[in-house]
Parts: C-alpha cells; structure tokens; sequence
C-alpha cells in the first residue's frame, strides 16, 4: 500500500502544480504561497483536533529552521512554476534529495564511496543538461532559482527526519510548516497589489490548497506504511504527472537534452536515495 499511495501523492503534488500554473492568471506568486499555505494550515488544524493531537512541542527552534528553509523553497518553487515549462520547475525542485545527501554525508561525517559519487554526479550533469542550452537566455536565471529551490527543500527534508527522529508526529510537523509559510507569505504579498478573490478564481485555491495538503497526508503514509527506499524512488513519479499535464493543458514541448536531462537527475536521486548513509 505505501507505493500506491507516493503515486497518489505524485499525482496530487502535479495537480498542486496545474492549480499554480492557472492561478498564476489572477494571483502573484506570493498570494499563491499564501492561499496554499493557509488553506493547508486550516486543514491540518482540523485534522489534529479531530484526532485530538497536541499542538505543544519541545522543539519549536527545529520548526523554525524547518519552516524558514521550506516557506523560501516553496516560494522560489511556485515562482519557477508560473515562469518556467512545469515538468521542468519541478524537475528543478527535485533534486531536493541530491543535496540531502550530501548534507546527510557531512553531518555524519560518512566518506563518499564510488558508487554514491557517481549517483551524485549523474543527478547534477542532468541539471547541467536542463538549465543549458535548453532554457533561454532570460529564464537561466529563474532555471538557478529553481535549483536553490531544491537545495533548500533538501535542508528542510533534512531539518523534518530530525524532527522524525526527536518524535514529532507528521501533523505537527505539517502545522507548523504551514503556520510560518502563511505568516511569511502573507506578510510578504502586503508589499504588493492584492488581487481580489472572486467566485471564478475561489475553485483554484481551493484545488491549491486541498491538493498539496493531501498529497502531503499521502506522502505521510506512504513513508510510514511502505518501504522507504521504494517510497523515496516513487516520489519521482511527480515529475512524470506534471510532465503529462504539461503536455496535455499548455503544449508544452521539450527539448530531447531536457528529457536526457530530467532522466539523468531521476536516476542520480534514486540512487543517491539508496546509497546515502542512513540517518540515526
């Protein structure tokens, strides 16, 4: 059951990214990381007071290092999308897991080994294939934010198996993120215009909002009912959804070298996932 359910998370985070691509029509990038991350604080509010959880933590200084570093990925992430093709801004995003581990290697001081080097350099020669030559010139730099998307999404997946292994619950975890992504956020969109919420644009926040909070709840159980070394690889399938919707919604077609290239970085997480050292 826990692969099916990374599926149903690949497929719930791809729609998150189609709901970010359409409300980029009528809402800037900072309202969208607003709307996501308060619907998604409201949900998972219920879902711990329906469950009777507890709100109160003894390690408030991990989520916020947690929800600083994902609250900015989110952020750079959700831009990318609304400039970039999709498949490619979450390919980008993506390589959160390369960057784990070399975050994971230097904090348990583990020496590199062939194999994990080579799983490493694979993932990165696929971003060298991704950002160059097939973005154009004025979206290189938006291609490098997208990468930092990935770095910093790779401490707060590294900042969240901390958090695992002191024993904070999932839905806690979820809150809190959420908590510091919608006061940042909403802080944030207040130095902009503020677009008005209507009945025609309400349906894609609400798709936003309930989609990526979904496919986080069933990102959740995948990790914890299935394996995590075939959950980890299974993770990758978003990239194959938000490549199809692409395709299918706004046309879009990639270079042969973008598709070498998100291939190459596919591989080099997997293999990164099923080498890297274990955390304690």
């Amino acid at each position: 059951m826990g692969a099916l359910w990374m599926l149903v998370a690949g497929l719930l985070f791809g729609l998150m990214g189609v709901f970010v691509k359409l409300g980029a029509q009528h809402f800037s990038d900072m309202e969208l990381v607003f709307y996501r991350s308060f619907i998604g604080l409201l949900l998972v509010y219920a879902i711990i007071r329906r469950q009777r959880g507890s709100l109160v933590t003894p390690h408030l200084g991990g989520h916020l290092w947690r929800g600083i570093s994902g609250t900015i990925a989110l952020m750079l992430f959700f831009y990318c999308i609304t400039v970039l093709p999709l498949a490619t801004a979450v390919t980008l995003n993506y390589t959160s897991p390369l960057f784990l581990t070399l975050l994971m290697m230097a904090v348990l001081k583990e020496r590199f080994h062939a194999p994990l080097s080579f799983a490493i350099a694979l993932g990165f020669a696929g971003v060298v294939l991704l950002l160059h030559p097939t973005l154009e010139r004025d979206q290189l730099v938006t291609g490098l934010l997208g990468l930092i998307s990935g770095f910093l999404a790779g401490i707060a997946m590294f900042n969240v198996r901390q958090l695992g292994a002191m024993g904070e619950p999932e839905g806690r975890v979820v809150f809190y993120f959420s908590l510091i992504a919608a006061v940042s956020s909403g802080i944030a969109m207040l130095s902009g215009d503020l677009h008005p919420v209507t009945l025609h644009n309400l349906p894609i926040l609400l798709g936003l909002g309930a989609s990526a909070t979904l496919a986080q709840l069933a990102m959740t159980r995948a990790y914890r009912t299935g394996k995590t070394l075939v959950a980890g690889s299974l993770s990758y399938s978003t990239i194959v959804f938000a490549s199809l919707f692409g395709m299918l919604l706004w046309d879009e077609a990639l270079a042969l070298s973008s598709w070498l290239g998100m291939a190459l970085i596919i591989a080099g997480g997997v293999l990164s996932l099923r080498l890297s050292p274990k955390h304690p």
